[in-house]
């Protein structure tokens, strides 16, 4: 009741301030302020510049793979991400995912959704069939109070226009936390964490996994083996930011 609350205020809400440097008291500013943002503050964002083709690493130059990449295949076929984890994102996502601020999870699925649109257009490729948050262990989840991936899920979907299958991909293993592991130790951990719970729903489908941010991207592979596993034509990683 509580979080349907906050969401009602949300959409209801008209304010043109910035949610970074609170500008548009005036009524100058206030035109230049959208979804959130002013036009500085969004321009001042640590956007992702060239990057792995792939896996979304930063690299010097565009539209090469990383050495991972080239000898270990991720399951995911391409990553769309617009940011660095790096200020103010790495406040941003923290404050959504574990102090309950929803405004922020509402401005990073703005962004997001922008982006994804922008990517897909420069491409010429078609959006996919449909959208999986990433899922969340139920223990974890029931701690948190809910699945930041899911609430990042939910506007982009209505955005796109995309179907939403937010029960598609379960989380059926409690892992150990992936903070301070290394890459081979996150892809152990990981082992059969995943399962697909509707195997007909995915199959023959190009499918988004959303999630919040990308570290080594072992959590997005096994997520995107298992859907392949289950039938799925092709996994897209669709997140709001990438470490480097």
């Amino acid at each position: 009741m509580q979080i349907a609350k906050v969401y009602n205020w949300l959409n209801n809400d008209q304010s043109s301030h910035c949610l970074l440097c609170l500008s548009g008291n005036s009524t100058d500013h206030r035109a230049s302020v959208q979804q959130g943002l002013c036009e500085p503050c969004r321009r001042d964002l640590p956007w992702l510049g060239t990057r792995c083709r792939q896996c979304a690493l930063p690299l010097p130059f565009a539209g090469q793979l990383c050495g991972k990449c080239q000898q270990h295949p991720p399951a995911y076929s391409q990553v769309i991400c617009p940011f660095l984890y790096r200020f103010p994102l790495d406040s941003l996502v923290p404050a959504f995912k574990y102090h309950n601020q929803l405004i922020y999870g509402r401005l990073l699925a703005h962004l997001l959704t922008d982006y994804v649109t922008y990517a897909y257009q420069e491409q010429q490729h078609a959006l996919p069939d449909a959208l999986i948050p990433m899922p969340l262990y139920r223990q974890r989840q029931a701690q948190r109070g809910f699945n930041q991936a899911l609430e990042l899920a939910r506007p982009i979907a209505r955005a796109l226009a995309c179907p939403l299958l937010s029960s598609a991909l379960k989380r059926v293993q409690a892992t150990h936390t992936q903070q301070g592991l290394t890459a081979q130790q996150r892809k152990h951990n990981l082992r059969g964490a995943f399962a697909c719970s509707a195997p007909d729903k995915v199959a023959g489908l190009h499918l988004a996994l959303i999630d919040d941010v990308l570290t080594t991207g072992a959590t997005a592979d096994e997520a995107a083996h298992t859907l392949l596993q289950a039938g799925a034509h092709s996994v897209s990683v669709w997140c709001v930011a990438r470490t480097p």
